[in-house]
């Protein structure tokens, strides 16, 4: 969809020409916009009544940055590019930035890629207070384009620049204002008046015309303290993203602007900008970007009109790490919670996890002691359900016990006033087990997934029966973003999405270490192939416990996709638990530090003897390639097998859903968006090669069978070039 933005110029009887960038809802930057910016400027300069010039946004937005549906646009070559450099060196170095006439930037909402980028071009800046300012190109895989790279560290010294960049961190008007990125801060009533005094000023010699951003040398550092910082930049790129390229290159294109000058420093800058954003990261991850926030569009339930209910008391059964977790994502967005548990002690152990989650959000700087003490004053702890009169939602949040989970419902049924929503946080069990479909009140019950821990993980996945009503959906996706988590809708299922996924995933893992495949060597590919964790650190994060209480709900759900290993039930017979009893796969100290136990190969063998396997040699020489194939590929075999039933109805929420759920690199764009880029072919012929071997775990779906019959992606180009139609439509407030 092309852009219709546009820059306005207007001049007052004071001679400063107010240029303001439009384009709703947050002046998002596409080619047409910055043409006519140009033109606005090119003007300004040209008049004879212009003394001075202010640049603003519009509807108190300054500019978000470079629209990211236009990235799309250039990838696909759908729009002519402009020559290389046109818009970093032509426009805001040569036309903007050597202007004649006094240039004031005034910032309000939010200044972000792009929109910073012609900001520091300025030769000053008024910001609001609580306007974010910052260059978050690189977690879309690419640098910043328009100069950033090079300016960014004049203004505030190369050390905090790259810490920005690196980690696009945002800073409000207060800190920019501390860090030099800034020379004012006002209201946003007085934001206009100031920033065209200013300017003013600055033409009749009462404030310094400041030396251009670019050449500014005052805040740098010494060329021997640069490159010492330089050098723990790099370590720290290849440290944190070994397998990315960009973070290397944004890092290169700093240096040249230091070593050769910061006009060199900008052809490198426009010269990489044109190579990465073609690049397979950078196309992922803006992939990813749109599919976070197409999660959520539900066909059949969010075109309905429906508006989402007012949710302001939630009640939260069990205080347990997964409850109190909960408890305090409602708490922090300012929720009433209503926490129950079955007796005192527990009770009180409940909110004590919740006071030492907040506290530890007050130790790292992310929460103020006043906030914190707001969140307790929400929080009250029951032990009957007499207040549940009164609450709009209520998660149980208890042990995976199917019994216990079927007599709370009915508790609740009778307590819970007739508009409450009741939701499960069950993690495998099919809602239907729980409440009987047939239930008076079965159009209220969902499931409500959440991830440990449930206050710091992102995903939230939304389970709807065939009795949900669009309401009760509708109502959780809109608490879901309010409490700070992507929600993904799916159908109701044994192990839903994620943990559906996750069960043919660990079963190929234990069944590649039984036939002679070591424990840390799996774990170490997979981290080298970018996963948080491999799946032997997984089980131990998640519990043993937890683990094979699953496992029982999947092998009555899928009895003929079944490897029956003995490995985790001979460690939990020895009280190896996983990480809350410090030993698993993993031997842990009071830190939680994870380090290779030598014992687990004694468990290992005893496994082996108990099912009848044998080392298979070519099992112990496995390349990580190998390794990655054997357990990931059954995690798409699963995941072809969820699109094929319908339980997720866009493969975009599997790439999402895996990315948030299970650690799966975002720069690979998810789980099914690396399927395809690896092709479901080839994906079918291993799978094929091993369930002759190894058995019907590995046995292709239909699904996948057929695309790779037909040579055909797992997600059609139509379908890929439809949803990514719709997100255009949908985020076009998105940017950077």
């Amino acid at each position: 969809m092309k852009s219709k933005g546009r820059a306005s110029i207007d001049v007052g009887a004071d001679g400063v020409a107010i240029i303001t960038i439009i384009n709703p809802p947050v002046n998002s930057l596409s080619l047409d916009v910055l043409y006519s910016l140009k033109d606005a400027f090119e003007e300004a300069l040209r008049r004879d009544d212009v003394k001075a010039i202010v640049v603003t946004g519009c509807h108190g937005k300054f500019s978000g940055g470079f629209n990211i549906s236009s990235f799309v646009d250039l990838q696909q070559q759908k729009v002519a590019q402009p020559n290389p450099g046109y818009i970093s060196l032509d426009i805001l170095t040569d036309i903007v930035e050597v202007s004649k006439k006094p240039l004031v930037a005034a910032i309000d909402g939010h200044a972000l890629g792009g929109g910073l980028e012609i900001a520091m071009c300025c030769h000053a800046r008024i910001s609001t207070p609580n306007a974010k300012l910052g260059l978050p190109e690189l977690h879309l895989g690419i640098i910043p384009g328009f100069g950033g790279t090079q300016r960014l560290p004049r203004l505030v010294g190369l050390a905090k620049s790259l810490e920005m960049m690196l980690t696009a961190k945002l800073v409000k008007g207060e800190e920019a204002l501390d860090l030099g990125l800034v020379d004012a801060i006002v209201s946003s009533n007085q934001l206009l008046d100031t920033a065209r005094k200013w300017a003013l000023d600055i033409w009749e010699h009462k404030k310094p015309w400041n030396i251009a951003s670019l050449y500014r040398t005052d805040k740098m550092e010494s060329l021997g303290e640069a490159k010492e910082i330089l050098k723990f930049a790099r370590a720290q790129a290849l440290r944190i993203a070994p397998n990315l390229h960009h973070p290397l290159a944004f890092v290169d294109v700093v240096e040249e602007g230091i070593l050769s000058g910061p006009r060199a420093g900008l052809i490198k800058e426009y010269e990489t900008f044109e190579v990465l954003i073609r690049s397979g990261p950078c196309k992922a991850l803006v992939h990813i970007f749109f599919a976070q926030r197409g999660t959520m569009r539900v066909p059949g339930v969010t075109d309905l009109g429906l508006v989402p209910r007012y949710i302001k008391r939630v009640g939260i059964l069990g205080g347990g790490l997964m409850g109190s977790g909960i408890a305090t994502s409602f708490l922090l967005s300012n929720y009433h919670v209503i926490l129950k548990e079955v007796n005192d002690k527990v009770l009180e152990a409940g909110i004590e996890r919740i006071k030492a989650n907040l506290q530890s959000r007050v130790n790292k700087g992310k929460l103020s002691q006043e906030k914190f003490e707001k969140a307790l004053s929400l929080l009250i702890g029951t032990l009957d359900y007499e207040s549940f009169i009164a609450i709009d939602m209520v998660i149980e949040a208890v042990t995976e016990d199917l019994s216990l989970k079927k007599q709370i419902f009915t508790d609740l049924e009778k307590y819970c006033p007739p508009h409450c929503i009741l939701a499960s946080n069950t993690s495998t069990i099919d809602l239907n087990l729980i409440v009987d479909e047939k239930s008076k009140y079965a159009d209220r019950i969902i499931g409500a997934h959440f991830f440990s821990p449930a206050h710091v993980m992102p995903l939230l996945e939304i389970v709807r029966t065939q009795n949900t009503s669009p309401q009760v959906i509708v109502d959780l996706l809109y608490v879901g973003k309010m409490i700070k988590k992507t929600p993904v809708v799916v159908r109701n299922c044994t192990g839903f999405a994620v943990n559906r996924m996750l069960f043919p995933f660990t079963q190929a893992a234990l069944l590649l270490v039984e036939h002679g495949t070591d424990v840390y060597n799996i774990d170490n590919a997979f981290t080298k192939f970018g996963m948080a964790m491999g799946p032997f650190r997984l089980f131990d994060l998640v519990g043993f416990n937890v683990a094979m209480a699953s496992e029982a709900q999947f092998v009555s759900s899928m009895p003929g996709r079944i490897y029956k290993s003995m490995l985790v039930p001979l460690m939990q017979q020895d009280k190896r638990l996983g990480e809350t009893t410090r030993k698993g796969f993993y031997l842990y100290d009071e830190r939680r530090k994870a380090k290779p136990d030598p014992d687990i190969k004694r468990y290992i063998e005893k496994a082996r003897e108990i099912s009848g396997v044998s080392i298979d040699p070519k099992m112990t020489k496995l390349s990580d390639k190998d390794m990655v194939e054997m357990i990931l590929f059954p995690l798409v075999n699963e995941a072809c097998r969820l699109l094929a039933e319908g339980i997720v109805v866009k493969a975009s929420d599997l790439d999402i859903a895996s990315v948030m759920g299970i650690g799966f690199p975002p720069y690979r764009g998810g789980i099914i968006y690396w399927a395809d880029t690896v092709g479901s072919k080839y994906i079918c012929s291993r799978l094929d090669e091993w369930a002759t071997i190894y058995g019907k775990i590995f046995k292709p779906c239909d699904y996948l069978a057929e695309k790779a019959a037909n040579g055909i992606p797992l997600v059609s180009i139509i379908n890929y070039v439809v949803f990514l139609n719709w997100c255009t439509v949908l985020c076009t407030q998105y940017f950077i």
